[in-house]
């Protein structure tokens, strides 16, 4: 099952999301009112400590919440596994919920249904997270069950027999979900041959095929105290934390070889290719095109995302289509070229894709639908104007920092920022830097990532109609009408 980011899915805008399956249960785009950014503004700051065994505690208290989100963030995905055991970090997501030394699979599911709590776990390509949504007084036994299925996790042999054909069927589901297929396909070819370029679940192969030994070596390998972050937010406090940490935590190893922030070794190349899968039994053609993009920590990612928010998104179902301020959502809607467009801006560690998904069933003017959306692409390298780069920073404004509404939202915010930087950008540091971003900013970013740069193109559906990729690639640079 799809589980999309909270704030990391604002940041993303569209692009393929971590994916999540297994669990224990008992935003529009608005302008940010002036009040609104100061209140944000001033919200609690986050604390951190990091212990001796490199384990960082990261919380945003509210003296007033009931309930608290607590949770690890890891920094290891799919991205840290290799081509034999590509899917087993997903797979080990299963199964943490299947018993551990100390607590069966039916004690556990007890235990958490009787504290109300929420347990849930979701993989991505380079962060694997386990969290709880709890009440206030039962944040020392939401830590005691998080560390126990992180460090006892039985991994019985039957167990992970029995989960594969949950897994194979998750795997059938996602298959379905157009959106999922066309980014899984573009990011294998935009890194082909390259960690990132492999998909979450990994291949049915390796899912009939992983051991016990390949969960046990990859727990070893990534779940060390350096690369995890513990976080808590709402009804919790840094002190109380911090202590619950060096009491269920201290015994975690150190990693041989930590990433901390940044990835050892070669950066990530990305590679202008595409791929194209015919199916004349579908209504529609499904097509994502990116370039390279940023990765979290480059100075030019908010940049990146404003002009991202300049193209927008348009769907033609909605009934204020027309009057959306996206030039693009206006040409598009106009000469009903495509059913939707959604623009993305992806990043990781040390690299990015930035681009735009579009499904259209008007199959006989897709090269228009490309022609003209690359078009409005380049003239953000020559003409972007004061007026929509306003606008747009007005709407990432509101839908980064609306974004935070709620403790689990607040507690995903602090643990991807804490695992891909090493620190939290507060709000109102976010809300700056957007508010610095200039026209010319854009033109700068645009000459530089989408000027006469290689694409990527990964497509699904009728693709019969999409023109040759050099005839797409020389959009790039041209202004041509």
């Amino acid at each position: 099952m799809s589980a999309r980011h909270l704030l990391s899915n604002a940041l993303r805008q569209g692009a393929a999301a971590p994916r999540s399956a297994s669990k224990i249960a008992a935003r529009p785009s608005l302008t940010l009112p002036r009040s609104l950014a100061t209140a944000v503004g001033r919200s609690p700051a986050t604390q951190t400590t990091t212990l001796p065994n490199g384990l960082v505690v990261a919380t945003e208290s509210n003296p007033a919440a009931q309930t608290a989100t607590i949770g690890t963030w890891i920094d290891a995905g799919s991205r840290a596994e290799t081509d034999r055991t590509n899917g087993t970090a997903h797979f080990l997501e299963h199964m943490a919920f299947k018993g551990t030394g100390r607590r069966s699979q039916h004690s556990l599911e007890l235990e958490v249904e009787n504290l109300g709590a929420h347990l849930n776990a979701y993989t991505s390509r380079e962060q694997t997270v386990y969290y709880a949504k709890t009440f206030r007084k039962d944040v020392d036994k939401a830590v005691d069950i998080i560390s126990d299925i992180l460090q006892n996790s039985k991994l019985e042999t039957s167990a992970i027999e029995r989960e594969r054909d949950v897994i194979l069927r998750e795997q059938e589901e996602v298959d379905k979900q157009n959106e999922e297929v066309v980014f899984d396909h573009l990011h294998a070819v935009a890194f082909q041959g390259q960690p990132l370029g492999r998909t979450i679940l990994g291949p049915k192969a390796n899912i009939l095929s992983i051991k016990q030994q390949d969960l046990a070596e990859y727990i070893k390998t990534n779940y060390s105290a350096d690369r995890m972050v513990l976080v808590g937010a709402g009804g919790v406090e840094h002190e109380e934390l911090v202590k619950l940490a060096e009491k269920h935590f201290s015994d975690l190893p150190v990693s041989q070889n930590p990433l901390s922030t940044g990835r050892a070794g070669s950066k990530t190349k990305f590679i202008g290719s595409e791929v194209r899968v015919r199916d004349d039994t579908m209504p529609t053609c499904n097509v994502a095109i990116a370039v390279e993009g940023v990765s979290w920590s480059s100075p030019d990612y908010f940049p990146m995302l404003v002009m991202q928010s300049i193209m927008g998104n348009w769907d033609r179902s909605l009934g204020s289509s027309p009057l959306l301020s996206s030039r693009l959502s206006h040409i598009v809607s106009s000469n009903n070229l495509a059913n939707s467009f959604m623009h993305f801006s992806t990043s990781y560690s040390d690299t990015g894709l930035w681009g735009v998904y579009m499904v259209s069933e008007n199959f006989s003017q897709l090269d228009d639908l490309v022609h003209f959306t690359l078009r409005e692409w380049q003239r953000m390298s020559t003409a972007p104007t004061e007026g929509e780069v306003e606008r747009a920073k007005s709407q990432l404004k509101a839908s980064l920092l609306l974004g935070l509404d709620g403790s689990t939202a607040i507690a995903e915010d602090i643990g991807r920022q804490m695992v891909t930087a090493g620190k939290r950008k507060t709000p109102q540091e976010i809300e700056t830097a957007l508010e610095a971003i200039t026209p010319a900013d854009i033109k700068r970013v645009a000459q530089k990532y989408l000027w006469d740069q290689d694409i990527s193109i990964a497509a699904t559906g009728q693709v019969e109609g999409l023109l040759d990729y050099n005839r797409i690639r020389a959009d790039m640079s041209s202004m041509v009408w």
